[in-house]
């Protein structure tokens, strides 16, 4: 069974109370150990907005563009395999089944970016209202 190290827990603050208790949950059912990167939890506005000019998000973190993790509704997610960050679309779909799987037993209203059509954004999770 794996566990949060303590950078990802540092990186899950702010983030909304309920992905984090599916986060928390997730990785003791998860067979692939994961984490939260640096970036993935709660962003400000100019951190949204470096990483929409770097080219890995959709959103520009303006008005009308704003992403979930501006207000703590999205988490990313890496796996960790072999010693080493993953992004590999296998492992990344093997934890959303965990991920998912937690926030069913929870009864949480989670999206995962795997499953979304215009484009897949296999890290990401979000919590709707």
């Amino acid at each position: 069974m794996f566990k949060l190290g303590s950078n990802s827990i540092k990186n899950l603050a702010g983030v909304d109370s309920r992905l984090v208790e599916t986060v928390t949950l997730a990785i003791t059912i998860s067979p692939i150990d994961f984490g939260i990167p640096s970036t993935g939890g709660l962003r400000s506005e100019a951190d949204q907005a470096q990483l929409f000019k770097d080219g890995v998000s959709k959103a520009s973190g303006k008005e009308g563009s704003r992403s979930y993790h501006q207000s703590g509704k999205a988490v990313d997610l890496y796996a960790y395999v072999d010693g080493k960050a993953s992004w590999d679309k296998a492992h990344l779909t093997i934890i959303a089944t965990s991920m998912l799987q937690a926030a069913a037993q929870l009864g949480y209203p989670l999206k995962w970016g795997g499953l979304w059509k215009s484009w897949q954004d296999m890290p990401h999770y979000e919590i709707k209202d």
